[in-house]
């Protein structure tokens, strides 16, 4: 034992590096998790009455603003084909009615009705790439095939085939939900380029 003692004694003292310091393994903690407020997102049939009301005033517009035009040129609106003036139009106030009032205010008026907003995932503002493809090809692509919109039932945080090529969700503007969140732990914060030291 005094052996022991007395090798262990005659071995000098040395500062530790740097490098060395960073790698001494913190003191295991508890995680500490905090509680936030995360916006509760629209379920299907908050969303189906107001698309419903959508519907009836896109309706209202084409009755108000191109019907009475197509009947002061002289052209039909008995046409129901793709391809008949009468159907482009109607599509131009379908598309440009979700477009714009997505782009400019978050809400169409049936979501403003039921407060309901469309965010970004990301958090940040709706950019015209995202409306389009949201409000224009993924609604398409909805209206031909009335299935994804059922996705809105299924489908985690609510989301329509629409949402997820947009990478955008519908949520309640004065709704929200209490959600634990976990702190990051302390290792994590390490150093990656940090490296053990040699002997």
């Amino acid at each position: 034992m005094s052996e022991f003692t007395q090798n262990d004694e005659q071995q000098p003292a040395r500062d530790v590096t740097p490098s060395e310091e960073a790698v001494m393994i913190t003191p295991a903690r508890k995680h500490k998790k905090e509680l936030v407020l995360e916006a509760k997102t629209a379920g299907f049939w908050m969303r189906f009455w107001a698309y419903i009301i959508d519907l009836l005033i896109i309706f209202a517009l084409t009755s108000i603003i191109v019907k009475p035009i197509f009947y002061v040129i002289g052209t039909t609106t008995d046409e129901y084909t793709w391809y008949a003036p009468f159907t482009i139009a109607s599509a131009v106030i379908f598309y440009g009615y979700f477009v714009l009032m997505t782009k400019f205010t978050g809400q169409t008026v049936g979501k403003m009705i039921f407060g309901l907003r469309v965010v970004a995932d990301n958090g940040k503002k709706l950019t015209w790439g995202a409306v389009l493809f949201r409000e224009w090809i993924g609604r398409f692509i909805s209206v031909k095939t009335v299935i994804f919109y059922v996705l809105v039932a299924v489908l985690p945080n609510n989301k329509g085939l629409h949402d997820l090529i947009a990478d955008t969700v519908v949520v309640h503007e004065e709704t929200y939900l209490r959600k634990e969140k976990e702190e990051e732990p302390v290792w994590k914060s390490a150093p990656s380029d940090t490296t053990m030291p040699t002997s």
